[in-house]
């Protein structure tokens, strides 16, 4: 078979196979965007060793390398940038408010709002794109240019998907009141981050480890949370 299938790529995969489980579980039969975005935060975690299991392999050639990296962007590009929108689309599907609001049984002006919605999302997946390849091309260069490593990011890493709606997530159900239309501002906000030539310092191996305790930390709230609404 075509590919790559050492120990280097398997967190990788695994990201993506998550990310497609979450897809399935968030848009399938009556939709668990709950359910759903425990996957985002399992991508998010695979996402954060994936780099450092590979770099562990010192005699990776070119083509693997390069392997590598086209598939943690396509990897990425679903985790962080397609699972966040089925999500959301769930969620409205789920919720009902949301579901009244948007789908009368005649035509009204809060139609309209859904589909505005709906191409929010569309261009947030846009944005998750754009800048995913803007990082690699940016990179490549960098790497001919600099050489070592990157010490800061231009735009929000899509990564950052992995704790931002899981945050939105917990509020729905901490909250009394379905919020469940403050998550369409943050894809909105989020997207435009990703995109926006702004600088934000990469973190290093403790800032990471933060990062993972913040998302373990969240996953932890979320269970409670359901068995507490239960």
């Amino acid at each position: 078979m075509i590919g790559f299938y050492n120990y280097t790529v398997i967190l990788t995969y695994l990201s993506l196979v998550s990310a497609a489980s979450g897809i399935i579980i968030s848009l399938g039969g009556t939709g668990h965007p709950y359910i759903g975005t425990f996957f985002l935060l399992a991508c998010g975690l695979f996402d954060s060793f994936d780099g450092m299991v590979a770099r562990t392999k010192h005699d990776r050639t070119d083509l693997e390398k390069g392997f590598g990296i086209q598939i943690d962007s396509l990897s990425d590009l679903v985790a962080f940038g397609v699972l966040p929108m089925c999500i959301g689309s769930a969620m409205i599907r789920t919720s009902p408010v949301a579901h009244n609001l948007f789908f009368p049984d005649h035509f009204t002006f809060y139609r309209v709002v859904y589909w505005i919605i709906i191409a929010l999302m569309v261009l947030y997946v846009l944005a998750a794109m754009i800048r995913l390849a803007y990082f690699n091309v940016t990179e490549e260069e960098r790497q001919k240019t600099e050489g070592g490593k990157r010490k800061e990011y231009l735009g929000l890493p899509v990564t950052s998907a992995a704790l931002i709606f899981p945050s939105v997530m917990l509020l729905q159900y901490i909250t009394t009141i379905d919020i469940t239309l403050v998550y369409f501002p943050v894809i909105l906000i989020t997207g435009l981050l990703f995109i926006l030539p702004i600088r934000i310092p990469k973190p290093g191996l403790r800032g990471t480890l933060i990062l993972i305790g913040i998302g373990f930390l969240e996953f932890l709230l979320m269970i409670l949370t359901k068995i507490l609404n239960k």
